[in-house]
């Protein structure tokens, strides 16, 4: 058994190579992939211990995000400078070679660097959050996380967008639900000429009223828009709460139903495009005689 011990510790203790004048022995080589699995693991699990209990307490997602994000750095940082220890390298033995990769980073990968600033400066300063309903150039969409170089977003049509990060700093985002879900929308409808419009206002208010999800305050209010070419111009303005243009549309749908049947109800007629013809002159009308040629 002795014999056994011994072998094993004249295994490990084996020197394999000398580096940064440390020598490396067999014991030191097996100890840091071994820790360094361990420690992963361990980070893993403290990371989904401590996100879970942050979240019980009410926490926002973004606000999850940036703890898990920060706590993996800290604790990868910790482990790095473990696993260093543990091979008895100095740290003062990396800083010439530090310097040469900053240096090269600095200038092949400036985009990259400013793409992975721009996204901390997101989860801090949270001026988009996880859940948000932005509109980016012609694109709309919810976000769905906030990486280190990009944003992911899923667009109203189902399709996922990856927008870098410093174009979301650099450049005008709408951010429909940054301090609220509060939006206004209107309905616009016109009716013939004729028609009682002080009863077709009535009407629309009825129609838009009758919807749950519109709120009372701010009160709607309905405006005679115009004397249009074809019809008399009415649109009706109305505030809800929508996370998603979704919701507006289908808002919207119901209001218009509404209207229509209020409409039919009442007879009142939505207006089409009409043409009058005015003819000036008389109009003479030839026979089948008169259109023959002449022999």
């Amino acid at each position: 058994m002795n014999d056994f011990w011994e072998t094993i510790t004249s295994t490990l203790s084996y020197e394999t190579f000398t580096l940064f004048e440390h020598t490396f022995t067999v014991g030191e080589l097996l100890a840091v992939p071994l820790a360094a699995v361990v420690g992963s693991w361990l980070i893993d699990k403290f990371a989904h211990i401590a996100t879970y209990r942050l979240r019980k307490t009410g926490a926002s997602a973004d606000t999850v995000h940036l703890f898990k994000r920060i706590f993996y750095v800290t604790a990868f940082a910790i482990l790095i400078v473990t696993l260093l220890e543990l091979l008895s390298v100095p740290l003062t033995a990396f800083a010439f070679l530090s310097g040469a990769i900053a240096i090269g980073v600095g200038f092949g990968a400036q985009n990259i660097i400013n793409n992975f600033i721009s996204g901390w400066i997101l989860m801090w300063e949270r001026p988009i959050r996880i859940g948000d309903f932005l509109e980016v150039d012609d694109a709309r969409g919810s976000v769905e996380s906030i990486n280190t170089r990009y944003t992911r977003i899923r667009r109203v049509d189902g399709v996922h967008m990856l927008i870098p990060n410093s174009k979301l700093l650099e450049n005008t985002v709408i951010n429909w639900t940054l301090i609220d879900t509060l939006t206004r929308t209107s309905v616009k409808v016109g009716v013939a000429y004729g028609s009682p419009c002080r009863k077709v206002a009535e009407l629309i208010e009825a129609a838009v009223t009758r919807q749950e999800d519109i709120l009372t305050e701010p009160k709607p209010v309905v405006i005679f828009d115009d004397f249009g070419d074809n019809a008399l111009a009415f649109e009706v303005y109305f505030w809800v709460n929508a996370t998603v243009e979704r919701n507006l549309r289908v808002i919207r749908s119901q209001v218009r139903y509404a209207i229509d049947e209020l409409f039919n109800e009442a007879g009142v007629v939505i207006a089409f495009p009409q043409r009058d013809v005015h003819i000036d002159g008389a109009i003479k009308l030839l026979n089948e005689k008169e259109n023959l040629p002449n022999a």
